[in-house]
């Protein structure tokens, strides 16, 4: 088996969701052969799955990952390259290539288009391989990139990366000694900081699209549990084992 597929699925298993479906599924399957590991698991299912969907404590798992660095500010000296890591997209025939860009690669896109008109000298890098889709997230992102204003000629595409380590390894020789601004999602940054740094590269961060984001003010549905909570520790948790896989790599 394919080594990247493999990485994918075990990753997947070891989410919340499917953590969550596996429990559901035991408490099933011995009802009534083993009522009391059956209870358990249920129990355990609907315990996590009410702190995984639990605002404050998703946001207290977020924020350590999300708060390493600030919002890009114009840069002293010029930017060469405005590097845009890869997300997700899903091709449909008919929308724009902007609607076409799932919310991870929209964010970063609409970030780095942001940098472009701080830093017009500079190029922008699109990352990102095409999966199961006929186009690669890179060649989707550079489509919607034009539609944003961003001229074809200063948009450079990575195809072929899988993954942020690939990213880097393959970026890296095009921007060894350059000004360069490295755009993602605020979550992922200090994994793909720390990747692009160990093949040479030492970016300026530009966190994308914070997820927690608090003024202060915090009204009761905060503490009501919702699906988009989720999906949010979903994220911290992803991000979370792959800083320890890259701990243990280094």
């Amino acid at each position: 088996m394919d080594l990247f597929l493999l990485k994918k699925i075990i990753s997947f298993m070891l989410m919340p969701l499917s953590i969550i479906l596996l429990l559901l599924f035991i408490a099933i399957v011995f009802y009534r052969l083993k009522p009391k590991l059956s209870f358990w698991s249920l129990l355990l299912a609907t315990t996590l799955l009410f702190f995984s969907s639990f605002p404050p404590l998703s946001d207290t798992l977020m924020t350590p990952l999300e708060d390493n660095y600030p919002a890009f500010t114009k840069s002293v000296k010029p930017v060469d390259y405005i590097i845009i890591l890869g997300g997700a997209h899903s091709s449909a025939e008919g929308l724009p290539a902007t609607s076409q860009l799932k919310s991870s690669s929209l964010e970063r896109l609409v970030e780095a288009v942001r940098i472009y008109h701080l830093h017009p000298e500079a190029q922008i890098i699109t990352s990102g391989y095409a999966s199961d889709d006929e186009s690669s997230n890179a060649e989707k992102v550079k489509q919607a990139a034009i539609i944003l204003g961003i001229p074809k000629h200063k948009i450079l595409t990575e195809n072929f990366p899988q993954d942020t380590e690939e990213e880097a390894q393959l970026i890296a020789p095009r921007v060894l000694n350059r000004n360069v601004v490295l755009v993602t999602s605020a979550s992922h940054l200090p994994r793909a900081m720390a990747y692009f740094k160990k093949y040479g590269v030492n970016a300026i961060p530009a966190p994308a699209s914070p997820s927690v984001k608090n003024n202060g003010q915090v009204a009761w549905p905060y503490y009501l549990p919702h699906v988009k909570t989720l999906q949010q520790t979903t994220g911290a948790w992803y991000e979370t084992l792959g800083r320890i896989v890259q701990w243990f790599k280094s």
